[in-house]
């Protein structure tokens, strides 16, 4: 770790939220390359290195540092979250597996594939999050503990997968 280095990290340690952001310009590409040969999804290897440099600030006082650098906590922070990631992943799948499947209806005389099929098209994480909350009527509470993830991100998931859903609905209605 180069005198550069040192000094980011004695800003981190006194709250200076820019030397993180600078820590984490300088570590991220290493640290996303090492949760991708660890996890499946890309966006699973994002919030491994996401959680990461949270953990980072939030024990900032007594992260221990190697030659004083903190990217060895970091790299092994980053494991340890893949780890959990891939828990909750199986967590996700067994719940699937054991949820009915349902058969497409028809809602107030109108037919729902085209909903259904802009449904599938989500990515797992989101479509998991309308299901529950949307279709079953799980609160967003009940549906983090479901899924394993705090309940702010059920909210951003949710938020996200309804903007995707309303975009590719709208798009269809003007192909019709």
């Amino acid at each position: 770790m180069d005198d550069d280095d040192a000094g980011l990290w004695d800003r981190v340690r006194q709250g200076d939220e820019l030397a993180l952001a600078a820590l984490f310009d300088r570590f991220e590409g290493r640290l996303f390359r090492h949760a991708s040969r660890l996890l499946t999804h890309r966006e699973d290897a994002k919030d491994a290195v996401t959680v990461a440099f949270f953990e980072l600030w939030r024990k900032r006082a007594t992260v221990r540092l190697v030659d004083g650098s903190p990217l060895p906590w970091l790299l092994t922070t980053v494991a340890h979250c893949a780890r959990n990631l891939e828990r909750s992943s199986r967590r996700y799948r067994a719940l699937l597996d054991r949820a009915p499947v349902a058969e497409p209806r028809a809602v107030h005389g109108h037919d729902d594939s085209g909903v259904m099929e802009a449904l599938r098209r989500l990515p797992e994480r989101e479509q998991a999050v309308v299901v529950l909350s949307v279709l079953e009527g799980y609160s967003e509470r009940e549906v983090a503990q479901a899924l394993g993830i705090p309940a702010g991100t059920v909210k951003s998931r949710l938020a996200r997968a309804k903007a995707k859903l309303r975009d590719e609905l709208a798009l269809e209605g003007a192909r019709a």
